[in-house]
């Protein structure tokens, strides 16, 4: 999925510069700081682990025509099973913030790495609905701790708060999610049994948890300043509520399309179920390109600008992308087609960061508890969106269900500009009233 938090000065405290840590030119030749070197070897591992997780988010709608096909599932089935692993995901993201906290980040890794591996090492071995809709939730489980416990690493290890190694982290979800339904697609089309793919992942995690348990995780502390703000003054704000409903909608419309685009581009552009595979790493590739390229290349100071322009692509490119779907199949249909879903991922790529980077200019002194409850919008949009989608594909037809994405695509854009209009007001607010103490 996309990053959590982004790192923050303390207030009234400058960030500190200097050399000694690895360095990119930017577009225009600005220095950016990415790694610390004595971090380098850990991130490098936290890195790959990172971009497995991003390939076992996609495989399920990259082999989705196959599961179909082969164990006769209906659309609602599908999005059973699809479901499970969503709320076990959303579950999981808020236990393992407790778990990082009381037993830190490798015991929790740990164990959500032995859950990811038994759900994939047994998924699709039978067509029963009830057997793969508990091993989704499974890899749900999973997932929603490895995400949490990375995430937590990778804060310790930005002791400057750049953020920077964070964008970097969650191009590693893009990078995984890309190669994850292109290898499916190359055994599809090599005759290989498609599951092999779930079994295949289980055996790399293994690999992967043996590292990490060897490895020397920077421990996790408490952040005191981030309790100056209640519960009750965060609800207060409609810039808290704005965010929980803005990764709400964002989080359904990109592992819905995500999911199901495969399957659209079957059904309604009569493309092969192997090509199909691929179509998950062309929309996967748009939000890696956004992801690393906008830190880069971006240097100006409106970054919610940046987000609102990019999530107004995502709409129009996900709203003719459904339109098209109603033109006679053709091969320039098809081109058009995977040029616009190129584009969604392209918008979709910066937007749940780009909501982080508000909360924390909105939320100074309680950057955790506010991210914390956007998230959850997130978590629960992720699991409501794949009923809603199957339910409506098997009533009115997969063009239908997908139009739903347009539609909530438009809705996460109104919201984003209406979080990022309170969040300046507050911003000019607060500056005002720094300039009147003075």
């Amino acid at each position: 999925m996309t990053a959590k938090t982004l790192g923050r000065a303390e207030p009234g405290r400058p960030r500190p510069t200097g050399t000694g840590e690895p360095t990119a030119k930017s577009f225009w030749g600005e220095k950016v700081t990415l790694i610390e070197p004595r971090f380098r070897g850990l991130f490098v591992s936290v890195f790959a682990l990172f971009a497995l997780f991003g390939t076992s988010m996609t495989i399920i709608g990259a082999t989705l025509p196959k599961i179909l096909a082969n164990f006769h599932w209906n659309y609602l089935t599908a999005g059973i099973v699809l479901g499970a692993g969503a709320v076990a995901y959303f579950v999981s993201t808020f236990v393992a913030g407790y778990l990082v906290k009381h037993w830190g980040s490798k015991p929790t890794i740990l164990l959500a790495l032995a859950l990811i591996v038994a759900g994939l090492a047994f998924f699709a071995t039978t067509p029963d609905p009830a057997a793969n809709t508990l091993l989704s939730a499974l890899i749900g489980l999973g997932q929603g701790g490895v995400e949490v416990g990375l995430n937590a690493t990778i804060l310790r290890m930005d002791e400057r708060n750049t953020g920077r190694p964070m964008n970097v982290l969650h191009g590693a979800f893009a990078v995984g999610a890309i190669v994850g339904p292109l290898a499916v697609s190359l055994l599809l089309q090599s005759g290989l049994d498609w599951a092999v793919v779930y079994r295949g992942m289980a055996v790399i995690f293994v690999l992967l948890a043996v590292l990490m348990a060897f490895a020397a995780l920077p421990s996790v502390q408490r952040q005191a300043a981030e309790h100056d703000e209640t519960p009750e003054r965060l609800s207060a704000n409609p810039a808290y509520w704005l965010s929980f409903f803005a990764l709400f909608l964002y989080l359904g419309v990109e592992l819905g399309v995500s999911n199901w685009v495969a399957e659209y581009f079957v059904v309604v552009f009569a493309y092969a179920p192997e090509a199909g595979a691929m179509l998950v790493s062309l929309f996967w590739l748009g939000l890696l390109a956004g992801r690393f390229g906008v830190p880069l290349l971006y240097k100006g100071s409106r970054p919610d600008a940046v987000l609102v322009g990019l999530s107004a692509l995502a709409t129009v490119s996900i709203a003719l992308l459904m339109a098209l779907g109603y033109a006679n199949p053709s091969a320039i249909t098809a081109d058009i087609g995977r040029g616009l879903l190129f584009l969604a991922g392209l918008g979709c790529s910066i937007y749940y960061p780009g909501v982080i980077t508000l909360l924390g200019k909105r939320f100074p002194l309680a950057q955790s508890q506010a991210v914390g409850f956007a998230a959850t919008g997130g978590g629960i949009g992720s699991f409501i969106f794949p009923f809603l989608m199957s339910s409506i594909a098997q009533n009115w037809g997969i063009q239908a269900g997908f139009a739903t994405y347009g539609v909530f695509a438009a809705g996460m854009t109104v919201v984003g500009v209406w979080l990022a209009v309170i969040v300046n007001k507050g911003e000019n607010a607060r500056r005002l009233s720094l300039s009147r103490s003075r």
